[in-house]
């Protein structure tokens, strides 16, 4: 899923380049094409689709040349994880019904490679035998207010596999921390596993008019009116997640606990935690910064480009080549609101 555009990592990630297709954490490799690779030691290149939008169809073609172009799936609005998801399961379903579907967000940070493999197999493996829909959860290292958690029973239904009991969104501060301590919550990773069938039966229970809709276009899929029928129908799709659609009101949703070195980079704060620090736990990508007299900054700026900070304790500092942005850490979660005021004072010129 590669749609978004990621605005709480304004100033860098933009509408027209959004963060899937930044290198972030200057690896060499952007996020997405990171997703690629991850997936790609276990999932034959065929079988990786890609679902973004329209606008972003030439820059996923640039970046992963390893993909077929009929994998790459626009989407001619946007319109939250519901329908992406139903996209591309109708998509399977029409070429063969007893598929699997792994739908997992192209701009996430996993560093056990194999470890998160051997989740995702074990997932699978799990919902052949089982009808039931799989997410995959993170074991919590902190009382992180930007999360969703998800509460499970704490008796096996399998090898590592447990029976969820409820979603809870981004909880505040004194929430978090007693999920925290209460040792049956894990971070919602936005990872699912399922059969196609499965999800699409849940489509049709929890999400009826969404499910309709699809289903009358579905002999469109995988044929050359494909596009004229996803035209069709995104207009009488309903804004929605796939959490808050299916997955908070099925019963048949199972979690595996699971701990492959995941961030889901939504945010500064996130890359700061993913960044190596120096002995003042500054966080610095580019090569010309220089950090005097300051502690604990996630400071980004172009490589050509000299910054210097001094004096400044906690904050994220963002430099391009048209914006500034320098905010305290622990406002991090604000920018999604300082980006739409930008929009109501600048327009669209900065965004």
């Amino acid at each position: 899923m590669a749609g978004g555009i990621g605005s709480r990592f304004w100033p860098m990630s933009r509408t027209d380049f959004p963060k899937q297709f930044l290198d972030i954490l200057n690896t060499g490799r952007t996020l997405i094409q990171a997703t690629y690779d991850r997936f790609a030691l276990f999932i034959p290149r065929e079988n990786i689709y890609v679902v973004t939008a329209e606008q972003y169809r030439d820059i996923v073609s640039s970046q992963l040349n390893e993909i077929l172009p009929e994998n790459i799936l626009c989407e001619p609005s946007r319109k939250n994880t519901a329908p992406c998801i139903a996209y591309i399961s109708y998509k399977l379903m029409q070429k063969n019904p007893e598929a699997n579907l792994i739908c997992a967000p192209a701009d996430h940070i996993i560093l056990d490679q194999d470890g998160f493999k051997d989740t995702c197999l074990s997932a699978i493996n799990f919902t052949l035998n089982i009808k039931g829909l799989v997410t995959l959860g993170i074991k919590p290292t902190h009382a992180n207010t930007g999360y969703g958690y998800i509460q499970y029973d704490q008796q096996p239904v399998s090898n590592n596999v447990f029976k969820v009991k409820t979603f809870t969104e981004k909880p505040d501060k004194d929430l978090a921390r007693t999920f925290l301590l209460s040792g049956d919550f894990l971070w919602n990773a936005g990872i699912f596993v399922w059969q196609v069938k499965n999800i699409i039966q849940a489509f049709e229970k929890f999400l009826p008019e969404m499910h309709d809709v699809f289903d009358a276009e579905k002999d469109a899929f995988n044929s050359n009116g494909e596009k004229e029928a996803i035209d069709r129908i995104y207009p009488q799709c309903t804004n929605i997640s796939i959490d808050y659609g299916v997955m908070e009101k099925a019963d048949n949703v199972f979690i595996i606990p699971s701990s492959f070195g995941w961030s889901d980079l939504g945010t500064w704060a996130s890359a700061y935690d993913n960044l190596e620090k120096d002995y003042l736990e500054n966080a610095a990508a580019g090569d010309n910064i220089m950090i005097i007299d300051a502690t604990k900054n996630m400071i980004h700026a172009d490589n050509k480009k000299l910054v210097l900070i001094q004096g400044l304790d906690d904050f994220i500092v963002v430099d391009t080549k048209d914006v500034l942005l320098i905010c305290r850490k622990d406002k991090e979660q604000e920018i999604k609101e300082y980006v739409a005021e930008v929009k109501r004072n600048k327009g669209d010129r900065f965004l």
